[in-house]
């Protein structure tokens, strides 16, 4: 495990922050790729959107005041990226932001980079249903594993919130299933 105290020092460092940041793609690049992807369903997109939340760590690296762990603020980027990604093709499309989830899903199947069936693109469909929040929730707890702790920090909630999110998230999935 590095220490966080002394690997944000180098970041920070003129003299090393090109290293250091090597080394931050290596650490976080599949974790954070996975996260995007979830949100934004397409390996192409998810693509686009991990380069934009890497350089806007990149460049704000500085004003990183360590209130929370590296790995929660970098998620916490990489959430807003997604987001404003799908809000910014949404508006491009003349759609809703549902929608935008809708075409992403339905084009999994020509998407080459996705490994899936036909009940994970279900699954997809229905997670797409779910409130902003809810999907986000459920994404992180079902697909990452990531701790309700964790989670709290990244996206500045209570845990009893979050975990309240995820129960309601799973009730409304299972009824997509089963009626769907």
């Amino acid at each position: 495990m590095i220490d966080e105290a002394q690997f944000l020092t180098k970041l920070k460092s003129e003299n090393h922050k090109n290293e250091a940041f090597k080394e931050l793609l290596e650490l976080y690049k599949e974790r954070l790729y996975w996260h995007i992807r979830n949100i934004v369903k397409s390996h192409d997109d998810a693509d686009d959107v991990l380069q934009n939340t890497f350089i806007k760590v990149f460049r704000n690296i500085n004003q990183f005041n360590g209130d929370s762990k590296l790995f929660s603020w970098m998620y916490r980027i990489a959430t807003n990226e997604s987001i404003t990604f799908i809000n910014k093709k949404a508006k491009q499309l003349q759609v809703s932001n549902q929608e935008v989830q809708e075409l992403a899903i339905n084009n999994l199947h020509s998407d080459v980079y996705f490994e899936g069936d036909d009940i994970q693109i279900k699954l997809q469909k229905a997670i797409a249903t779910l409130p902003e929040k809810q999907q986000l929730v459920f994404n992180m707890k079902y697909f990452q594993d990531i701790k309700y702790s964790e989670m709290a920090e990244i996206l500045d909630t209570s845990e009893g919130a979050l975990k309240a999110s995820y129960h309601i998230a799973t009730k409304k999935i299972e009824a997509y299933l089963t009626h769907n």
